[in-house]
């Protein structure tokens, strides 16, 4: 051990350690009598005791090896004994997990065969070692608090993907997250655990005992009377179901929580562990003993003012000692046992960590005497042991112990040297070091200490009838406002705690983002830069590898941090040169996006893929940014886009090369931080998989004329004289004044790229915690209010309600406490201004790319996207605690936001339908809202015209469903009947959440409506052909919604117990909810614009309006008809099919009505009753239905005494009508169940419906009445060949050229929209002329 392999590659650095005595004295070191004073002192023999100094041998550097070698070997154990095998266990030393033949499933193992991850339904796997004698304890870090069970089991278990440890008779094992025990039967046991937690597993094979510590707390003994004897040992074992993840450790590191009494499964190296502490403590000899030449004397000073000054005798003596304490550096146990241990104490005394340079000269030491391999490996497991403490360190009130360890690892990085090797090698490659910057939320409030932080908790208690809550300060008692404000008072003692540990981790990646430190080559920012764009890599292209994602939870927090750091710096850029723009107004060029200097892998780009934009924008490339593409790059890159297709077709098979652990070169990431890269793929399916017959790993295709991320310099990023570096190829339309370092616009870019990967994602599951404390708040008061009212003599009943409101109450305190964390670490005002800045980084960015025209198709997409969900987040996740009106310039943003969305939804540089459905969508909920609606109103008004007439483009090829429903929201408020936000009979319900787009208070645009109005009265084809197809549309979703009801009733009569399928039931639901919108449009244009169906003299006009009483007498009849289909269906009241009812649909057919006969003028109301009643399918008893009139047949003379029982808003109906056209059938005598329900009446909805509503229906119905008498008596019949072949309606009105084919005009326009072919005899028609039949005949 004294010294390594003479080899050549390995020789110690040469200081020629034996002979140094034969320099002469000049050299400095000191006389031959201080010389062994003073090695005496640094290397005190033990045996010698108080001996006098006058009586020990002298010391020279000649004799120290062999005084050190046998000063090292006083007390290790004798050879042989140090082999023999502990008694009670069998099995290879080290211990590992089995993966040759223990296991069942598919599982991802570490390198170091420590770490696992689940990839199948529920896997298992057991170690190497087994014990059958004795007391035992091996840790598993819980990396993910997923279902898990851990524990001990036998060589006979046999496990499946269904059974697993504990499930078996002799397996045992622990389930914090079901909180259970299991031996083939379960019971509660334990608490719950979460990621971070560490899980001791304790047997103790004497008395047969199982019991298990959850972060060094005893949960009790889990299992007795296990079963022992010969032939019975125990292994341990773990069963994970997919994507969780732990690390075993049985003793290679010191165990974070050793029980008295329980030895580690494998052996502690004692005898290294002597030799690396006696070695440390004649280090701290070294560094406490100063040599006083002058006096010839030794003086003791203090250890932290220590320098290496390069005095030669102590270099001297600490080669000799590093000659041992180098090689031992190397191992985990030891650097986690006595390094770690060793630096954390010299940073205890608190003190920022500038304050203790001692740490940077020992890492100076540590470069100069040790070989680079060894300080390499050193620093490696380091910054490992440091990763896996701050990890798995339990949540103390003071967050001690991160603090600490995040302290040691500011001050590791602060020294240039092992900063650069560290970011090079290990940060992103072997660690997972986006760690360092999470701060993880404590799931057991009572351990966090967070009940002594925050001891009154508080929740808010007023809510409206919608379940909002609706505190006015006003309402609160005495006695909540002082909870309140001491809740608060906590709150804010919690958030100052949690500050301290961020503003160390925006301190570590200051020091990553150092640019200046250039003297031992590149700096720091630029190697930074090229692992954190592989990092997004990584996590852009493994969707889906559970192994290579970073978790959800770690990227919210490095994106805070790197925030945070990033403007810091780029302010401090901004200082210096004066021409620059500060953070506050940072944007990223639109060059980044083309010139493809920054690696945008795989992502897409508005206008599709790069290598297509490449070919079809060449020109306007070389034109406008002055960048030729090389057309070698743009055959290769069409070349590679084959390739890719095969690979990704590969990765999507189970077993293809995404299955391999092998194949991925990816971080090594999975559940511990301790592991080496490529791990192994375990597989009980497919063991043939281990060998593959090719390399698995592709080699990197070199793009041309693009630079691979790794081999960017500075200057490629920075650029320099001439040079734009990342900026190249600016376009005219981009300022030429400098914005920022490149570097930190690239890091920019990546961030907002992080934000779209997982973290707004993640921002929105966290809300759970106070929708939860919503709920429990709502049924708190709910119980609260029934004990007030419950009677006396019902005791039993109060019982269970104390019982209840205890519970409720209970869970809100650990609740509130819980939310505290979580707003204090995620929904911050600091974290929410973050949030606020990418958004305005993200609306300057797509300005700027979409000045330059064509080449806005390069951007990709996710800024857009992150725009739209960086609002939605600020709007929705991040109150009540911090209002979005707060935000500094927050009009002006949500007025540029709105410009974007009004431009872009329907722009045709997006190619993507996912995006353009985003922008669509994100508009559609923008006009929902007042604030957001008042912004749209804001935009210049040509932009404003033009998104108006992009909405009002034809309903056909293209999602058209999300602009009409942008169109009604602009109306609704405006309607008949149509200032609801819920529909009447859902009042009763709860909504799911009250937030929704669709559950706000009704909020017209006026303005937009005119802008609409001025649109369609203007362009008379534009008008037509929107028309047309919205009327289409309406006879699809209509036609579409009987079909599937009439299913659903079929379904629902048959005798076997059958179910509709939840999917049919949406859809249904969903054709009804269009069709109700598509009403409200053509409502709105009518009110509007009534020209369009009335003025005969615009070409469409007369056909527009026959079509539209066409469909509104099929809708009515359908509806309307008694004890009919819809009737029956929505009396079923199925789930999923809420919406569907009387009242929206009905409504909707009366407000078009209502404009066209009663508040139009003389010649327009006639021409509409005309075309109305001249209507086949037109049933006057289907207009007496609105107002709960019921005729006995369904003839028009059936109702002569319309209005005179109006009053009697619902009244039983005799008779029934059947559907549309059938004439009508006598109901069975048994059927009258149905007939005594209600009947629908607009008298019912006087909420709804005000009085000038009602009296026009009743109106509009008198002037049926009458109309419809007057025509039945006027009308001639008329001979059946006199009627129209086509709807056998009308009669014959016209013919066409040159066919001389007859039909009604009505048909024919119809058809002549869609179609220019005869009917009959499929000629194209030229001409369509009037018909009137000869008088002779």
């Amino acid at each position: 051990m004294s010294s390594k392999g003479g080899g050549t590659a390995l020789t110690r650095r040469n200081y020629r350690l034996s002979s140094d005595t034969d320099k002469p004295r000049s050299t400095g070191i000191v006389n031959e009598k201080l010389l062994s004073d003073y090695l005496h002192h640094v290397f005190p023999s033990t045996k010698q005791g108080p001996a006098l100094a006058s009586l020990r041998k002298p010391l020279g550097f000649q004799d120290l090896g062999a005084h050190l070698e046998r000063l090292l070997s006083e007390g290790e154990p004798a050879e042989e004994s140090r082999d023999q095998p502990v008694e009670g266990r069998l099995g290879p030393q080290p211990v590992v997990l089995d993966h040759t033949s223990g296991f069942e499933g598919l599982l991802f193992v570490d390198d170091d065969l420590l770490g696992v991850i689940g990839h199948s339904n529920f896997s298992s796997i057991r170690a190497t070692t087994c014990v059958y004698k004795g007391k035992w304890a091996y840790e598993v870090l819980i990396s993910s608090q997923g279902l898990m069970q851990i524990g001990w089991c036998t060589l006979n278990c046999r496990f499946n993907q269904e059974e697993g440890v504990g499930d078996t008779p002799d397996s045992y094992a622990y389930d914090g997250n079901r909180v259970r025990k299991w031996n083939v039967t379960t019971t509660n046991y334990g608490k719950s655990w979460a990621a971070g937690d560490i899980v001791s597993c304790l047997i103790d094979l004497d008395e047969g005992t199982i019991t298990f510590c959850l972060n060094g707390q005893s949960l009790g003994t889990a299992f007795t009377n296990i079963k022992t004897g010969p032939g019975v040992a125990y292994f341990p074992a773990i069963s994970l179901s997919f994507k969780e993840s732990v690390a075993f450790n049985f003793g290679s590191r010191p165990l974070r929580y050793p029980v008295e009494g329980y030895l580690p499964l494998q052996n502690p190296p004692t005898a290294d562990l002597m030799k690396a502490h006696k070695l440390l403590g004649y280090i701290k000899n070294v560094l406490a003993t100063a040599i006083d030449t002058q006096e010839e004397k030794l003086l003791e000073k203090d250890c932290a003012v220590w320098r290496l000054h390069g005095e030669p005798t102590v270099l001297v003596t600490l080669a000799h000692i590093f000659n041992h304490f180098a090689p031992l550096m190397c191992k985990v146990y030891l650097v986690e046992d006595v390094l770690m241990d060793f630096l954390l104490g010299i940073l205890e005394g608190g003190g920022s960590v500038d304050e203790h340079p001692l740490i940077q000269q020992l890492l100076d030491l540590f470069w100069l005497l040790m070989e680079d391999y060894e300080v390499n490996e050193c620093l490696k497991q380091l910054m490992m042991s440091l990763l896996r403490a701050y990890r798995f360190s339990p949540i103390i009130p003071d967050l001690g112990f991160q603090i600490h360890y995040l302290r040691l690892t500011t001050a590791i990085l602060r020294h240039e040297k092992s900063r650069k090797y560290l970011l090079s090698n290990v940060l992103f490659d072997v660690l997972r070091s986006v760690v360092f910057f999470y701060v993880k939320t404590p799931l057991r409030v009572k351990e966090a200490g967070l009940e002594e932080l925050i001891p009154t908790t508080w929740w808010p208690t007023h809510f409206d009838k919608e379940g909002k809550d609706e505190r006015e300060p006003k309402e609160e008692s005495a006695d909540e406002r002082l909870r309140r404000r001491a809740y608060e008072r906590g709150c804010q003692r919690l958030k100052k705690r949690i500050e301290v540990v961020e503003e160390l981790q925006v301190q570590i990646l200051r020091l990553l983002l150092n640019n200046k430190d250039k003297t031992t080559g590149e700096a720091s920012r630029y190697i930074f830069l090229n692992k954190f764009r592989k990092f997004l890599q990584e996590n852009a292209s493994n969707r889906g590898h559970p192994t290579a994602l970073c978790p959800p939870e770690y990227m919210v927090c490095f994106l805070h941090r790197l925030i945070t750091a990033v403007r810091s710096c780029w302010d401090e850029g901004n200082r210096k040169s004066p021409g620059s723009i500060s953070s506050e107004d940072a944007y990223v060029p639109p060059q980044l996006f083309y010139n493809g200097k920054v690696d945008y892998f795989d992502l897409q780009r508005l206008g599709g893929l790069l290598s297509h934009l490449k070919k079809t924008l060449k020109d306007d490339l070389a034109s406008k940014a002055n960048i030729i593409i090389d057309p070698a790059e743009i055959q290769t890159t069409s070349m590679d886009d084959l390739d890719e297709d095969e690979e990704s077709g590969a990765a999507q098979r189970p077993f293809g090369a995404a299955a391999m652990g092998g194949a991925l070169a990816r971080p090594s990431w999975l559940s511990s931080p301790t592991l080496g890269r490529a791990n192994r793929f375990l597989s009980t399916a497919a063991v043939s998989l281990m060998t593959p017959r090719r390399p698995l790993t592709q080699p990197e295709k070199v793009k041309v004329r693009t630079l691979a991320v790794e081999q960017r310099t500075e200057e490629d990023i920075e650029g320099s004289h001439g040079n734009d570096g990342l900026l190249l190829g600016r376009p005219l339309e981009e300022p030429d004044q400098p914005i920022a370092d490149k570097s930190l616009l690239e890091i920019v870019d990546g961030i907002v790229m992080m934000y779209n990967l997982s973290v707004h994602q993640q921002l929105g599951k966290m809300v759970v915690v106070s929708d939860d404390v919503h709920e429990y708040a709502v049924a708190l008061k709910d119980t609260e209010e029934k004990i007030a009212r419950c009677p006396a003599r019902r005791a039993d009943i109060l019982e269970e309600l104390q019982k209840s409101q205890k519970v409720f109450a209970e869970k809100l305190n650990h609740l509130s406490r819980r939310l505290a964390w979580i707003n204090a670490t995620i929904y911050s005002k600091e974290k929410m201004l973050d949030v606020y800045w990418l958004l305005c980084v993200c609306i300057r960015t797509i300005e700027h790319a979409d000045n330059t025209g064509s080449l806005f198709a390069f951007a990709p997409e996710f800024y857009l996207n992150v725009a739209m969900n960086a609002y939605s987040a600020l709007k929705n996740y991040f109150s009540p605690a911090n209002s979005m009106e707060e935000l500094p310039g927050y009009e002006e943003t949500l007025t540029q936001l709105a410009a974007i969305l009004a431009k872009h939804f329907a722009d045709p540089r997006i190619v993507g339908t996912d995006i353009k459905d985003s922008l669509m969508q994100a508009l559609a909920s923008y006009v929902c809202y007042p604030q957001s609606l008042r912004a749209v109103e804001r935009i210049p008004e040509e932009q404003r015209v033009a998104m108006m007439r992009n909405l009002l483009a034809p309903y056909e090829q293209r999602p058209w469903a999300q602009t009409n429903w942008i169109l009604v929201r602009l109306w609704r408020g405006c309607g008949f009947g149509y200032r609801y936000t819920r529909l009447p009979h859902l009042l009763k319900t709860k909504p799911e959440d009250a937030n929704l787009p669709s559950l706000q208070k009704p909020c017209p645009s006026l303005l937009l409506q005119r802008h609409m109005a001025e649109l369609l009265s203007m362009d008379k084809d534009m008008a037509a052909s929107f028309l047309n197809s919205v009327l289409n549309q309406l006879n699809w979703a209509f036609s579409e919604f009987i079909g599937m009801i009439q299913e659903i009733q079929q379904a629902a009569e048959r005798p076997e117990r059958n179910f509709v399928d939840t999917r049919q039931l949406k859809v249904c639901a969903t054709c009804f909810d269009l069709s109700v919108s598509l009403l409200r449009v053509l409502e709105m244009t009518v009110t509007l614009v009534p020209e369009i169906f009335l003025d005969w003299s615009r070409p469409s006009a007369e056909l527009l309006l026959r079509r539209l009483a066409q469909l509104l007498n099929q809708v009515l009849n359908r509806v309307t008809a008694e004890k009919n289909l819809f009737d029956r269906v929505v009396n079923l009241r199925l789930p999923g099919l809420e919406s569907v009812d009387h009242y929206p649909i009905l409504v909707a057919v009366t407000g078009i009505l209502v404009r066209i006969l009663v508040d139009g003028d003389r010649q327009g109301v006639s021409r509409a009753a005309s075309v109305l009643l001249s209507d086949p399918c037109f049933q006057l008893h289907s207009i007496q239905h609105l107002l709960g009139e019921g005729g006995g047949g369904g003839e028009a003379s059936g109702s002569a005494a319309v209005l005179t029982s109006t009053a009697t808003a619902a009244r039983p109906v005799v008779g029934s009508l059947g559907s549309s056209v059938a004439s009508p059938i006598p109901s069975a005598p048994g059927a009258a169940g149905p007939a005594e329900r209600k009947h629908f009446s607009l008298h019912a909805y006087t909420d709804y419906i005000s009085e000038e509503e009602k009296q026009k229906v009743e109106l509009m119905l008198a002037f049926l009445t009458e109309e419809s008498k007057q025509a039945a008596a006027s009308t001639a019949p008329t001979s059946e060949e006199d009627l129209c072949p086509i709807c056998y309606a009308h009669s014959i009105s016209a013919i066409f050229k040159p066919c001389s084919h007859k039909s009604c005009k009505a048909c024919i326009n119809q058809h002549l929209m869609n179609n220019k072919d005869c009917f009959f005899c499929k000629a194209t028609i030229t001409g369509v002329e009037d018909y009137s039949k000869p008088a002779s005949s």
